[in-house]
């Protein structure tokens, strides 16, 4: 387990995402701050089995996406979602106001870190990189946050 990702990606996040305001502009893509935010909060769903999701990458390519995930890699700017994850358009808002957003996401971060306690080793769906553990989640939110992150200037 990488410790420094993993308290990246349960605290040292939430400052960077608290700086975010309404009117903030991303440097690539659709969303804006609220979206991002709902966007990023629904992926930390999906790692709990609070949201199920479905793989769409072909089973022979999971060695060829995992490598990636293992890697120190990013996410390229304007990374495509699944097509059944994220549509052309970004989601309808779920949450009244980007402070709301922001403590769901709060809150779905905290499930997050709990959610693994017991059992590190279970397996939960990611749609693109198939059955992910603990630790490969934590890989998976540290490219994904940071992807965020600087698609909004926030790192």
């Amino acid at each position: 387990m990488d410790q420094e990702k993993l308290n990246f990606v349960t605290k040292e996040c939430i400052p960077l995402f608290n700086n975010l305001q309404s009117g903030s502009l991303a440097k690539w893509g659709k969303m804006n701050a609220q979206q991002m935010i709902e966007h990023v909060g629904i992926v930390y769903l999906i790692s709990t089995g609070k949201i199920k999701a479905e793989l769409t990458t072909p089973v022979e390519h999971l060695p060829k996406y995992l490598e990636f995930l293992n890697s120190e890699k990013q996410f390229r700017e304007n990374t495509k979602a699944p097509e059944n994850m994220l549509g052309e358009e970004p989601a309808p808002l779920r949450f009244a106001n980007l402070e709301e957003a922001k403590q769901k996401l709060a809150g779905a971060i905290g499930s997050f870190e709990n959610y693994f306690k017991p059992d590190p080793e279970k397996r939960i769906m990611h749609p693109v990189f198939g059955e992910l553990n603990y630790a490969e989640w934590v890989l998976m939110h540290y490219k994904h946050v940071t992807h965020h992150l600087r698609q909004f200037g926030l790192m």
